[in-house]
């Protein structure tokens, strides 16, 4: 039969475990599981049978040191209880031509313009305008399930998308 001495290292030991991995979540990296198609093919293709599980870099949150083609995590504008992944599109400052009009739209500092990469089925800034960049829980840097799509996610600029300020 066990002492209370070993019961209460192993307590302690799982308490440091836990402090430890709750750190390096919140400040470094975690894993998370992507949901629905609106970012397809990037995540979860057509004919995946798995959801994609990507890691989620956390250094870019200090300074919000995001980039045009990033795919970010963020928490969503309407509801904080809801997280959403998409690409960012254009960053504060930059005008953007809107893809269904012939407006241009600037995009005002300290918000993102984000897309899903499956136009038709994602709900994100041409429905709901510039996401405020403090929203960003991290960005997305490669799958890691399934192991057939195991790799780094590129960073894809639509280019032809910004106007000249």
């Amino acid at each position: 039969m066990a002492t209370p001495n070993y019961w209460w290292g192993v307590a302690k030991k799982c308490f440091t475990v836990g402090i430890i991995s709750l750190t390096v979540s919140d400040r470094f990296a975690s894993v998370s599981r992507i949901s629905g198609h609106s970012m397809s093919p990037t995540f979860n293709p057509a004919r995946s049978y798995f959801k994609d599980y990507v890691l989620v870099e956390k250094f870019c949150l200090k300074n919000y040191n995001f980039s045009r083609g990033d795919v970010i995590i963020f928490l969503s504008p309407s509801n904080h209880k809801e997280r959403h992944v998409k690409r960012i599109i254009a960053m504060p400052g930059d005008w953007l031509n809107l893809s269904d009009s012939h407006d241009t739209v600037n995009i005002p500092q300290g918000h993102c313009w984000v897309e899903g990469d499956d136009v038709a089925s994602s709900a994100d800034s041409r429905s709901s305008g510039p996401v405020p960049l403090g929203l960003a829980q991290g960005r997305v840097t490669h799958i890691l399930w399934p192991p057939h799509r195991i790799g780094k996610v590129e960073r894809v600029v639509p280019h032809h998308r910004l106007a000249l300020s």
